[in-house]
């Protein structure tokens, strides 16, 4: 039998979105293997953005296939794209009030997703948000709380436990760290590799900061006007910049 991790997860086949006249991304195309990390880099308006919402189906690309475990998710109907996102696929925004519900207590929105895959059972429910908000640094006696009396950073945490609660194979990452005080950025940091680490997640994150790429990407994919302009491993890219826009960036001559 085929071992899976000799497979991509991802398979991503020229795809482009364009605005108009304005190019969102051209003609990306790459594989995303199991348990990997691959970030996304670039300076405001290089396309990153808006190839991450074609990738998890947010936004409906122009050309292009994007096939997650040999199936094609741009063929899906609305309904199995649905379920891909509350099962197999899971999304960090960078602001958490976009992937919380603010109206809804702590453990409501871990216990929410649960529900999505079919939990019914009260207790386990609750006990398996309360294990979650200990995992991201959460006090249980917070679980009752909603999301709008916790600071920026614990919202972050809560909205990593809602996503990761029913064990995803693939998430999506968008500036997870952005607009966070240093200290708490890497409080956050070190919580989310351990993480994908442990859980053996598979992972596309887009960023701007380069030490953020640094730290969890083991690849790197650097976009410039919406083309990628180079990519390799994280530390090679980092390290050995071949491309005059990567070189750049590398020594922070453009403001990311």
């Amino acid at each position: 039998m085929k071992d899976l991790r000799d497979t991509p997860l991802l398979v991503v086949e020229d795809l482009s979105k364009r605005y108009g006249a304005r190019i969102g991304c051209v003609d990306v195309s790459f594989d995303l293997w199991p348990g990997e990390v691959l970030g996304i880099v670039g300076e405001s308006g290089s396309g990153k953005s808006t190839l991450l919402s074609c990738l998890a189906g947010q936004l409906a690309p122009d050309t292009g296939r994007v096939l997650y475990q040999g199936h094609d998710t741009l063929e899906m109907g609305e309904p199995q794209r649905r379920t891909l996102a509350r099962t197999d696929w899971a999304f960090v925004h960078q602001n958490p009030r976009d992937g919380l519900r603010m109206g809804v207590s702590a453990g409501g929105n871990v216990g929410e997703r649960l529900m999505a895959v079919g939990a019914r059972n009260y207790g386990a429910i609750r006990e398996a948000a309360t294990d979650w908000l200990g995992r991201v640094e959460i006090d249980a006696t917070r679980i009752d709380d909603r999301p709008r009396q916790f600071s920026g950073g614990m919202q972050q945490r809560l909205q990593i436990a809602r996503n990761l609660v029913t064990a995803p194979k693939l998430v999506f990452m968008d500036e997870p760290t952005g607009g966070l005080d240093v200290s708490v950025q890497a409080r956050l940091l070190d919580l989310l590799r351990g993480l994908v680490r442990d859980m053996g997640l598979s992972v596309i994150l887009v960023t701007h900061d380069l030490a953020v790429a640094r730290l969890l990407a083991d690849r790197l994919m650097v976009m410039q006007g919406g083309h990628v302009i180079e990519q390799g491993l994280t530390d090679q890219v980092l390290d050995d910049p071949q491309a005059p826009y990567t070189q750049l960036l590398v020594s922070s001559v453009l403001q990311v």
